[in-house]
């Protein structure tokens, strides 16, 4: 793989613009070479061709030329070295000027050349530690494209530094941070675990005196990060000096967990509840803390990363402008790097290895194979029995597809008088499974196009890296649902759809339900099989949107309740499912009464609004917490949902004019509300003034007419409810229950396409706002003050 490529897949995609435009400067480096390529030929035109040889006689041999000569040639180079560190390092002993020492000049000039060498450039350095090349041949002719070169890798080397320093001085006040927050859980373990120690007289003199938050809290460790000492050791006994627990009379702790007992609690009273210091909370501090360490320590690794692709950046470009224009440029341009702030600046590398010791040495009991397994966990391996597995199913899939296609058209099922019989009783049952096995067909593919574009998933979604489900793996489980389902379509199908048969047997109509229950067992399975971590996740997040007022608002959490709008006619199913085995059905003889039970209606009509209640309810909980209107507007939007799918369904019940009237007028304030949310700002897209018209600043997919026409599929899917207030009941070989199965796959469908796009622009918004990393919050609070310790 070139490098360039490798370049971009190895950076961290939210700072993809803080790192070098390699593109750009490779290109001004290929504009040169076309130019010398050009000036080469006007100078020396090629000579005429020889002669054609007489005919029966062989060309005399001519010494291979070309790329053939240049290869052999190459041959007899000095070596270089493997890691090509020798060409950086300068010839002679004496060290170069370092810029970061010195603060008495304001400006530096390098040079760095041997005497028999020629002097190409001179950087310059100023007050405010930015760099400016001056290119000494620009009097050469074509030397305006290598001065528009120089100028161009001095804008991204200074831009690299700034970015770089705000970074490191952020990671440094933030470490503080942390030293302070360590301490604060030293002593509220020492009051926790052990709240009676006693201690010696000169200790308690010192541990007894009145601390102010400011003399204990505020003040920094003497260096960041630094271990802190537990334990002291004098030439006759150990002494034991614990971290002051007064200081716990100067903060606030905030580790409660959310919950729905503590919202409520604090809706009701309007006042946190009282500490205790107990062990719940000081287990649920370790935790945040844990987290914390594990999130910085994540960010000191990218910095690390970002510092080091920078720097091999520079050296692959000014290898390719000397290899192109012969001249010896990167030997002062490199040295300049390697003395600047990103080159000579080791305090990520200190702070690394400071973290490294404080986490194992607090968190992981001193076991430093556990602490730095939680530090760096091992990123997931793909396996080649997914793959296998995978095509063992699909093909088994589509091989049971052949299988009831031809049975149902040597059997005549479709023409026979049970076929009403069977759609209205089976089908239903089993369209509950098309309909997750279809979601996760799509979901597959927006993990795929994910990938392909670069969208970083696994970030916005907090997904652990080594937990984190590819599309082969959703695929997967896709695939094995299909089987099963089709399966026991079969085994349906396989008895006599004859009405006049007068029994059926028991265990072949009991096969829905016997899926639906390996289903169920399969999603709350406690055991680890079936990918247990990304059963949890998503059963956690389901929870928290049943509870929606009660639960803080994550992303991962209302983009799931997003995925159940579309889910309406699953919810329908299940609630089949019940009547049908339950109060309504004589499943023994394929009949049921739920259509005409007025519980049943009831409940078909409240099934229906539930997952857009879980967005309404979410929507107003951020409104009331973030004060923003916008999420008062989207309240709005699902509440028009609400109200047109109640409408519509009222009306598929009742029929009339007048719920006729309603069902329209509601749908097409809703669809207009939706498409407008979906395109305006799920999307960011329609801006006239954007750099592409009528889409976005920034596209990830290369081709424009893809939003167009993703826009217009999504306008024409959002009409899918015309099927009902049109009265559309059958359509050419579709029974009104394949029909509807239909429709509701359109409906999933749309939420795929919708799900890249939604994600595609959270992605670039953060890449916008260099967002890499998710905020843990921290433990503890001063009291009377809304700052951390």
């Amino acid at each position: 793989m070139k490098f360039g490529r490798e370049f971009e897949t190895q950076m961290i995609q939210e700072w993809k613009e803080a790192y070098m435009d390699y593109r750009a400067l490779k290109s001004i480096v290929k504009q040169i070479l076309r130019f010398r390529l050009q000036k080469q030929q006007r100078s020396h035109p090629p000579p005429p061709p020889p002669p054609p040889p007489p005919s029966g006689e062989t060309a005399p041999h001519q010494p291979p030329g070309g790329a053939g000569l240049s290869r052999r040639i190459s041959l007899y180079r000095a070596f270089s070295g493997l890691t090509n560190r020798a060409s950086r390092s300068p010839k002679k002993s004496h060290k170069p000027h370092n810029p970061l020492s010195s603060k008495r000049h304001h400006h530096h000039h390098y040079h760095l050349f041997d005497d028999d060498e020629e002097q190409v450039i001179l950087i310059n350095e100023d007050e405010s530690a930015s760099y400016t090349t001056t290119f000494l041949s620009s009097a050469e002719e074509g030397g305006e494209m290598e001065v528009q070169f120089f100028r161009r890798l001095d804008g991204e080397f200074n831009k690299i530094l700034r970015f770089y320093k705000q970074k490191v001085e952020n990671v440094m006040e933030e470490a503080d941070e942390l030293s302070r927050q360590l301490n604060v859980l030293i002593a509220l373990r020492v009051k926790v675990e052990n709240p009676h120690v006693h201690l010696p007289p000169d200790i308690n003199s010192v541990s007894s005196a009145p601390a102010s938050p400011h003399s204990t809290m505020r003040t920094p460790a003497t260096s960041p990060m630094e271990v802190i000492k537990e334990m002291e050791q004098t030439e006759d006994k150990k002494v034991f000096k614990p971290a002051p627990v007064e200081m716990l009379d100067h903060i606030k702790l905030k580790i409660e967990p959310e919950t729905p007992l503590s919202t409520l609690k604090m809706m009701i009273l309007g006042l946190p509840s009282e500490q205790t210091f107990s062990k719940p909370e000081l287990k649920r501090a370790e935790e945040l803390m844990n987290r914390a360490f594990v999130e910085f320590y994540q960010k000191l690794r990218f910095l690390k990363s970002y510092c080091f692709l920078n720097q091999l950046a520079f050296a692959k470009i000014l290898k390719k402008y000397d290899k192109t224009t012969s001249r010896n440029a990167s030997k002062p341009y490199l040295n300049t790097v390697d003395h600047s702030y990103l080159g000579s600046c080791d305090e990520v590398s200190r702070l690394m290895s400071r973290v490294e010791a404080t986490f194992i040495k607090h968190f992981a009991n001193g076991n430093h194979r556990e602490g730095m397994k939680c530090l760096r966990p091992k990123t997931k391996r793909e396996k080649h029995r997914t793959t296998y597995f995978l095509g063992f199913f699909s093909g088994c899939a589509v091989a049971l597809a052949i299988a009831i296609s031809v049975l149902v058209h040597i059997r005549g099922i479709t023409e026979s008088e049970g076929r009403h019989q069977y759609m209205e009783n089976i089908f239903p049952l089993y369209s509950l499974f098309g309909f997750v096995a279809v979601h996760l067909f799509m979901y597959a593919a927006d993990i795929y196009f994910w990938n392909k574009y670069r969208v970083n998933y696994p970030f916005i979604f907090g997904f652990e890296p080594r937990n984190d489900l590819g599309y082969r793996e959703v695929l997967l489980v896709g695939s094995g649902l299909a089987v099963l389902t089709f399966g026991g379509v079969i085994s349906n199908l396989d008895m006599e759809m004859d009405p006049r048969t007068q029994s059926f047997s028991v265990i072949t109509e009991l096969v829905p339900l016997a899926l639906l229950v390996c289903l169920m067992f399969a999603l709350f399975c406690p055991f680890n099989i079936i990918y247990r971590s990304s059963r949890q996740f998503f059963v956690g997040s389901v929870f928290r949107c049943l509870l929606s007022p009660l639960y803080k608002v994550i992303l991962p959490d209302f983009f799931l309740a997003d995925q159940l709008t579309s889910q309406v006619q699953t919810f329908r199913s299940l609630l089949f499912y019940v009547c049908y085995y339950g109060w309504g059905g004589d499943f023994k003889k394929r009949t049921h009464t739920c259509y005409d039970s007025e519980i049943y209606k009831e409940l078909y009509l409240v099934v229906a609004i539930i997952p857009y209640w879980f967005r309404f309810a979410q929507s107003i909980r951020r409104l009331v917490e973030e004060k923003d209107k916008t999420h008062g507007l989207n309240a709005l939007k699902y509440l028009s949902t609400i109200l047109a799918v109640a409408a519509r369904t009222i009306f598929e019940m009742k029929k009339g004019t007048y719920w006729l009237t309603v069902a329209v007028t509601t749908s097409t304030i809703a669809t207009l509300f939706n498409t407008y949310w979906d395109i305006f700002r799920d999307w960011g897209l329609m801006n006239r003034n954007s750099k592409n018209p009528w889409l976005r600043d920034k596209l990830l997919v290369p081709y424009k007419s893809i939003y167009f026409i993703v826009m217009v599929v999504n306008v024409v899917l959002r009409l899918a409810w015309m099927q009902t207030v049109l009265g559309i009941k059958e359509a050419p070989f579709l029974h009104k229950r394949a029909l509807v199965a239909v429709v509701a796959c359109l409906e999933i469908v749309r939420r795929g396409i919708w799900n890249f796009f939604r994600l595609e622009n959270e992605h670039l918004n953060n890449v916008g706002k260099y967002r890499a990393f998710k905020s843990v919050p921290l433990p503890f609070q001063e009291l009377g003050g809304s700052k951390s310790v």
